[in-house]
């Protein structure tokens, strides 16, 4: 079992904001309690979104703290290929989302309907499929 990461949900738990992070550790820890060998994957999206803010506040720590993250050995990637931006269009024209966010939901998708979408949006929760775990 894989635990994706939407961008809201990293920015959560790593920057710390109250209650939020404590929120995302919660859902995490009960994945964990449910799927023992719990993975963790993201996109490139999700790694652009992060970084962005630290980078314009010249944040050095908090960026430390992400790229810390993303350079996990056992961290899956799901790169934004031809067939999650084909998946992703169907699901922006279906359900309504925004492009980064259908490609989310793409991103998601591409490693099997099974797997934990972690997002602090509800707006996922239209996306048929989406095994959604709500953290906000």
């Amino acid at each position: 079992m894989i635990a994706f990461f939407d961008a809201n949900a990293l920015i959560y738990r790593i920057e710390g904001a109250a209650p939020f992070a404590s929120r995302v550790n919660a859902a995490l820890a009960e994945a964990v309690q449910v799927y023992p060998d719990l993975g963790a994957a993201v996109s490139r999206l999700s790694w652009l979104e992060c970084r962005i803010r630290p980078m314009r506040l010249d944040d050095h720590a908090t960026l430390a703290a992400f790229d810390a993250f993303f350079a996990r050995p056992d961290l899956i990637w799901v790169e934004l290929t031809r067939d999650v931006v084909e998946l992703a269009t169907v699901i922006r024209a279906r359900h309504g989302l925004r492009t980064p966010d259908a490609l989310q939901a793409a991103s998601c998708l591409q490693l099997g309907a099974e797997h934990l979408f972690f997002t602090g949006d509800a707006a996922f929760q239209r996306v048929a499929g989406l095994n959604v775990w709500l953290v906000a």
